[in-house]
């Protein structure tokens, strides 16, 4: 019980983690390697308004939210869009602004394990015989309700509709009237939003640092790589099979083998499935 209950909460975390990138990548085909320093971000902002300038928490959440979707959008407007289609650029451009965001937050003085958000709930209860602190509930109930909310948005909005449209086949949906660029640039905004919802949820967990961000960045892009990048629902059952994969591995082996299990994803999903589980990518053809 112990294997299942942490290893679902564990996973919905991944999922957390992974659905701002692999929302980024399914419609502009941009890999956002600015995700994890975003995350941090949205946490860092959020301690900022709670602490120094002393606002309501749900305020500061909420404030927090818009305010790393409108980072995002800016990094996309005045940064990516002008490389765009370059891949390596798009890659060396976006961990750019990541290593910038991050280190500058670090040269600003959040360093250390003093900064911390509140739990929403304090206490704990057992499942199971199991004792599990409410705020990881949280992480359950919350996770599910964002990714119920993201495929209702993406299925009955007009928005939604233009994103997955751009996402299926961008130049249909130009020769349809939508605008690739302006349905990029709301992706990225939406996917830096998801980054600091997922902090604002699993922080109160720990503590706000840095380096959470060039581990965050790691562990999206093997959910994504393992589920098949650009697809949404595919990182969500890739985050499962690698959240339990890593509770299986604290259990039996120890604790500081679960970054080895994410990063062994990755090398066996690009070794015997290039395109992941769900992808649309063309699998590598055999060279003769």
């Amino acid at each position: 019980m112990q294997i299942l209950i942490y290893g679902t909460i564990n996973s919905v975390a991944l999922a957390l983690f992974a659905l701002g990138f692999a929302l980024v990548y399914g419609v502009s085909r941009l890999p956002n390697f600015a995700h994890g320093a975003l995350y941090v971000l949205g946490g860092f902002i959020t301690w900022t308004f709670v602490n120094s300038l002393g606002l309501n928490y749900l305020v500061s959440i909420i404030l927090a939210l818009v305010a790393n979707g409108i980072i995002g959008a800016l990094i996309y407007q005045f940064v990516l869009i002008r490389i765009r289609g370059m891949e390596i650029s798009e890659i060396i451009a976006s961990y750019a602004m990541g290593l910038a965001i991050l280190e500058g937050l670090r040269w600003g003085g959040f360093k250390g394990m003093t900064y911390m958000l509140p739990a929403f709930i304090e206490g704990s209860t057992e499942i199971a015989g199991v004792p599990v602190d409410y705020q990881r509930l949280l992480v359950v109930g919350i996770g599910a309700a964002v990714v119920t909310i993201l495929w209702l948005f993406t299925h009955y909005t007009r928005v939604g509709l233009a994103l997955r449209g751009v996402a299926q086949d961008e130049r249909a949906a130009m020769m349809l009237g939508i605008d690739s660029d302006r349905m990029a640039l709301a992706a990225m905004g939406f996917g830096s939003m998801l980054a600091a919802m997922a902090a604002i949820v699993l922080l109160p967990l720990g503590s706000i640092v840095v380096e959470a961000g060039y581990n965050v960045l790691i562990l999206a892009i093997a959910v994504c790589i393992v589920g098949g990048l650009g697809s949404w629902m595919g990182a969500v059952l890739a985050a499962f099979i690698i959240g339990f994969a890593q509770i299986l591995t604290v259990v039996y082996l120890g604790a500081h083998y679960q970054m080895v299990v994410a990063l062994s994803a990755i090398i066996i999903t690009l070794i015997l499935r290039p395109s992941g589980l769900f992808g649309r990518q063309k699998e590598l053809e055999e060279r003769v």
